[in-house]
C-alpha cells in the first residue's frame, strides 16, 4: 500500500512538473499575443528607435538596444531574415535602412496577426485582442503613411474600425450580441494589407521574402528557416522529457501491482 501511496506521489509530481514546463514554453502561435491590447511590444521599439535615430548624431548604439529584446520573437516567428536585416543595417550605421527595414516588419507583424484572426475567426475574446495589437502596429506607421496621404491614414483607420465590428460580439447573458462576418474580415483584412504592402514596398507578406534573394528557393534561407524550426522544437525537449518519465513512473506502477 506504501509503494502504491509513493507511485501515485510520484506522478502527481510529474504532473505538477509538467503543467508548470507548459506555462513557461507557450507555443509559437500563442507567444505574445496577449497582455496590453493597446500596446505593442514591436511597434513600442520600433518608436523608441524612432527616437533614437533621430537624435544629432543618431544613436545607433541606443537604437540597437531598443531593437535587441524583440528580436527573438522576431526570429521566432519570422524566421531571422528580417532581424538580421535591422541588425546590419544598424552596425552599417544606415538609418534610412533601418527604419525601412523596420517599418517593414511592422507590416509584417500585422498581417501575421490578422491571418490568426481568420484562423480561429470564432474566438472573438483573443481575435479582438490580436485586432488592438494590429492596430497598435498600424499606429506606429501611421506618421509615415499620413506624411505621404493623409486620406489614406484616414481610410485605413475606418478599414480598421470595421474589421472590428466584423469580430461580432457575444454580448453578456444575451444582451447586445452581433453575429461575426468572417467575409467581411477578409475582405477588410485584404484591403488593408494590400495597401500597406504596397506603401511599404514589400514583395510579398509571406516570411521568407523579406530581402533581395529571400524566399523558399534560396538554399541559405531553407538552412536559416531549418535552424528556426529546430529552435521551436527545442523549446518543447522538456515537456517531452516529462511524457516519457510519467509513462516510465506508470508502467513501473503497473508492473508493481501485478506482482
Amino acid at each position: 500500500m506504501l509503494i502504491k501511496m509513493n507511485v501515485w506521489k510520484t506522478i502527481l509530481s510529474a504532473a505538477t512538473a509538467f503543467l508548470l514546463l507548459v506555462s513557461v514554453f507557450p507555443s509559437s502561435a500563442q507567444a505574445y499575443s496577449y497582455g496590453d491590447p493597446n500596446q505593442e511590444a514591436v511597434a513600442e521599439a520600433y518608436k523608441k528607435m524612432v527616437a533614437k535615430l533621430n537624435e544629432n548624431p543618431p544613436d545607433f548604439a541606443g537604437a540597437q538596444a531598443q531593437f535587441e529584446p524583440v528580436k527573438e520573437e522576431l526570429d521566432m516567428h519570422m524566421g531571422q531574415e528580417p532581424s538580421a536585416s535591422v541588425m546590419t543595417s544598424l552596425k552599417a550605421n544606415n538609418k534610412e535602412a533601418v527604419l525601412r527595414d523596420m517599418q517593414k516588419i511592422l507590416v509584417l507583424n500585422i498581417a501575421r496577426r490578422m491571418d490568426n484572426i481568420e484562423k480561429d475567426f470564432q474566438n472573438y475574446k483573443q481575435n479582438k485582442t490580436l485586432l488592438a495589437k494590429s492596430l497598435a502596429s498600424y499606429d506606429a506607421l501611421s506618421p509615415v503613411v499620413k506624411q505621404k496621404d493623409p486620406a489614406l491614414d484616414d481610410s485605413l483607420r475606418k478599414q480598421f474600425e470595421a474589421a472590428l465590428q466584423s469580430l461580432g460580439n457575444p454580448g453578456l447573458f444575451g444582451v447586445g450580441v452581433k453575429e461575426p462576418n468572417p467575409q467581411a474580415f477578409k475582405t477588410g483584412k485584404e484591403q488593408i494589407l494590400k495597401t500597406l504592402q504596397e506603401q511599404f514596398a514589400l514583395k510579398s507578406l509571406e516570411i521568407g521574402h523579406f530581402t533581395e534573394g529571400a524566399g523558399p528557393g534560396n538554399e541559405q534561407n531553407r538552412d536559416k528557416q531549418a535552424g528556426a524550426n529546430f529552435l521551436e522544437l527545442k523549446n518543447w525537449l522538456p515537456i517531452a522529457v516529462i511524457i516519457f518519465v510519467i509513462a516510465g513512473v506508470v508502467v513501473y506502477s503497473r508492473k508493481k501491482m501485478r506482482k
